[in-house]
């Protein structure tokens, strides 16, 4: 009734219209006019939904006095309070009340409730979420970086790079290719169950959870968020104590995003706490799944308290990452050191991803001393230097323990390899940058994860080797000896089949041919293998990951009465267990029989026992 309403209006209309024109018009003229202007409503009517909508977000404060802290820590006496404070300077930010396990559960039902709501929402009111969020991150790019700064020791370039960057792409990539990871797929059936059709749906989980390192405090924050809301869960992140100060103002840049569409920003919860209620979260049975962002110590008491509620855990534990230099990169040996430089020292080396072992081919190590030993010498420390501070000074006996062990087993130090006291920012937490050479695999300093501005050179082995792969063999023994399998890069002539060799030999879940972590920037899935963790996050598996995988098999002629029927030989109670079992194997052997001969036979097996 409605169409021949507008069919009968649109005809008056065009009658109308024809009478003030000098010309005839055809009637196809006037349906592609009644077809553009739809379109033009249409358009109208849904562009505000996906323009990016602008909102603001406070951040935090700093307190009113100045103050150098004398013992800087995140814990201090006569408060159970997180003390917050800059390691560049150890300027005092301030106090942050850790969380309760009350006020976890609160946060968790405020989730719960926000996300029945959630799950019925579109792609497209999710993807108009994320835009405004990278709107917003764009926008307020430099006040993000100065707050990821002072609460983390970092410099500007390294936030921009480490926390800018890589949300921006995270956000891109979710709003281009989002839908397409969770759209519904068809799957391939059989002979036996030809009158069916299968179907994999992603499915919202209900509230997920993430407890995330302090090394990147905004991007480690917000992508977890990312993928939870797109998938249409709702989601409590755990910032790390170190970064407390920081983490309600991150937060609230995901939640503004939600509030300028008229969403609950219930949706997403952050809180910050010490060990023990952490242990409350991951064990929590409204928690349906957890990525963990951190050590393998603290993994392996994250695993065992989510296994008694039986959670799923995503870890990602950091690595031993190798950064292989073969021969035949020798001529392009200039231009990797600036990379390498970058590799080692972005964050001070605090990367879980950051080139932890360089091993190279004796003609390319001895170009590479030379060229790295003055270029390591004159980075500079300080706010406004090369490299910022470390979070703590607590790794700083750990890394002087590995570089005094190397040294006694051989290696030499051509620069740095101690803690450094800043002239002007005395309370900082600054280690000198380090290079350290003739490091050997049986060291610990060639096995144990640094986590600091460590570079660590290693000379492959010289030999007259056999074939590629004997050449590859040798540098992948190196290459995969620590119990650490995260990201790797490998440098090397594209056609040089050593090159390929080590490509696939690699124990790792990543690999840059010719370049460093680009992996990430790519939005691949990420995540390690031993020790380095398990279940990946970014890209169609990350995202999927925070999902119900749901396979649904239907009837494909439901409608002609076609339906999977139970035949008289197999019906309980069955009459003869031979005939019943003669007529079952007849049904494998349609199936799967290889040649048409045995599923002939099989047919005639199911007509004679039936």
């Amino acid at each position: 009734m409605a169409l021949q309403l507008l069919e009968d209006w649109l005809n008056q209309a065009e009658l109308a219209l024809q009478q003030w024109l000098p010309i005839e018009v055809a009637h196809y003229v006037w349906a592609a006019l009644w077809t553009a202007l739809g379109a033009a409503a249409l358009y109208r009517t849904y562009r505000p939904l996906d323009k990016p909508r602008l909102y603001s977000v406070s951040g935090p404060k700093l307190p009113e006095r100045e103050e150098i802290l004398e013992q800087p820590s995140v814990r201090t006496s006569g408060t159970s309070a997180i003390q917050c404070y800059n390691p560049t300077t150890g300027q005092f930010l301030g106090l942050i009340n850790p969380s309760t396990p009350a006020a976890v559960d609160r946060t968790i039902e405020q989730a719960a409730t926000a996300q029945k709501k959630w799950a019925a929402t579109s792609f497209r009111e999710r993807r108009a979420v994320l835009r405004s969020m990278l709107q917003h991150v764009l926008d307020n790019q430099e006040m993000i970086c100065k707050v990821a700064c002072l609460n983390s020791g970092k410099n500007m370039v390294d936030a921009q790079m480490g926390e800018i960057l890589v949300t921006a792409e995270k956000l891109q990539w979710t709003i281009k290719h989002g839908e397409r990871a969770l759209a519904p797929s068809r799957r391939p059936t059989n002979l036996l169950l030809s009158h069916k059709r299968n179907i994999v749906i992603y499915e919202p989980l209900g509230v997920v959870a993430a407890l995330v390192s302090w090394n990147y405090p905004f991007h480690n924050l917000l992508a977890p968020i990312i993928s939870a809301i797109f998938a249409g869960n709702g989601i409590l992140t755990k910032a790390s104590e170190q970064t407390a100060w920081s983490a309600h103002y991150f937060a609230s840049i995901a939640r503004g995003a939600l509030v300028a569409h008229g969403h609950d920003p219930g949706l997403i919860q952050t809180i910050v706490c010490w060990p023990q209620t952490a242990a409350y979260i991951t064990s929590h049975p409204a928690i349906s799944h957890i990525t963990f962002i951190g050590s393998q110590a603290v993994a392996q008491k994250v695993a065992a308290s989510a296994a008694k509620a039986l959670i799923p855990v995503c870890a990602e534990l950091g690595g031993k990452d190798p950064f292989i230099l073969l021969q035949s990169a020798l001529p392009n040996v200039k231009s990797i050191v600036e990379v390498l430089l970058r590799a080692t020292f972005q964050s001070s080396g605090q990367n879980c991803i950051g080139a932890e072992r360089v091993i190279a081919a004796p003609a390319v190590y001895d170009q590479l001393i030379p060229l790295l030993t003055d270029r390591v010498k004159d980075l500079r420390l300080g706010p406004d230097g090369h490299m910022g501070a470390m979070i703590s000074d607590s790794s700083f006996a750990k890394l002087e323990s590995l570089i005094g062990d190397a040294i006694l087993h051989g290696a030499h130090v051509l620069a740095g390899a101690k803690p450094h006291v800043h002239p002007d920012c005395p309370r900082g937490h600054y280690f000198l940058p380090t290079l350290i050479v003739d490091v050997t695999p049986e060291m610990e300093i060639a096995n144990e994860e640094c986590f600091g501005p460590i570079s660590i050179l290693m000379r492959a082995e010289n030999s007259n080797f056999s074939s590629p792969e004997a050449e590859a063999e040798a540098k992948l023994k190196m290459a995969n000896a620590p119990n650490f399998g995260l990201g790797s890069s490998v440098f090397g002539r594209d056609s040089d089949p050593v090159l390929k060799a080590v490509v696939r030999g690699l124990k790792a879940g990543m690999v840059a041919v010719n370049d460093f972590a680009t992996y990430y920037a790519a939005q691949v899935p990420f995540g390690g293998v031993g020790g380095s963790g398990y279940g990946r996050f970014a890209g169609e598996e990350g995202l999927r990951g925070v999902c119900n995988v749901k396979s649904i098999c239907e009837d494909r002629f439901g409608w002609l009465g076609i339906r999977t029927g139970i035949p008289p030989a197999i019906r309980h109670p069955v009459r003869s267990q031979h005939r019943s079992w003669q007529f079952a194997k007849g049904v494998v052997e349609l199936g799967y029989g290889i040649s048409t001969a045995r599923k002939g036979q099989g047919l005639l097996e199911i007509i004679k026992n039936s």
